[in-house]
């Protein structure tokens, strides 16, 4: 297999968190609005989701056609954004798009705890060579990141069953994103020991 193309980190950047933030900026102008599609009274919430998914397909295009890859992730997260987005406008319910979120997060604490199950870590498995760190740091890498991973489905579930459609969009667009960003940056620094230090530097 090729190996991936680098681009401007920025640009990565851009193209992968865009999509969100565009989302972000489409809703704050919508969110007060109820547009009529077809016959059909849709909240702005809504039209931000549909405008969201092909913005977030071209993002991903791009993304694609610079570097020749996406990663697993990438794609499993547009498959999900897609259908639940379809599921959203064609039900008319906002409830399927926040839903999304959950099994996002639901689903890669699952396959981290199979993988713990079964005494191995899948997170060693994938980013070993990027990575280098003894087997027991993965290990305590992969417990930790499931329970995050767990955690932020538990608590999408709590904030769009309990708060406002305002509030979710924000914790989901800056609320997620940085307190997992603040659980890795921590990982970083305590794993410290565990890693494998390159012997010729």
């Amino acid at each position: 297999m090729a190996e991936p193309r680098q681009i401007n980190p920025f640009l990565r950047q851009v193209l992968e968190l865009g999509p969100t933030v565009a989302f972000f900026l489409v809703y704050l102008r919508l969110r007060d609005e109820t547009i009529t599609l077809a016959g059909t009274d849709y909240s702005g919430f809504i039209v931000a989701t549909l405008i969201f998914v092909p913005i977030l397909l071209v993002a991903m295009g791009i993304l694609w056609r610079l570097t020749g890859t996406l990663s697993r992730m990438q794609i499993f997260t547009a498959v999900l954004v897609i259908f639940f987005g379809g599921l959203t406008a064609w039900f008319n319910d906002e409830r399927f798009f926040k839903m999304k979120t959950t099994i996002v997060w639901g689903s890669l604490a699952a396959i981290l705890g199979i993988g713990l199950l079964q005494g191995r870590s899948y997170l060693e498995w994938v980013m070993a060579g990027m990575m280098p760190m003894r087997h027991e740091g993965w290990m305590i890498l992969t417990r930790r990141l499931c329970l995050a991973f767990a955690t932020l489905a538990a608590a999408n579930e709590v904030v769009w069953r309990t708060m406002s459609t305002d509030a979710w969009v924000k914790i989901e667009t800056f609320g997620f994103p940085l307190a997992l960003f603040a659980f890795m940056w921590w990982q970083l620094v305590a794993l410290q020991p565990y890693v494998i230090e390159d012997e010729a530097e």
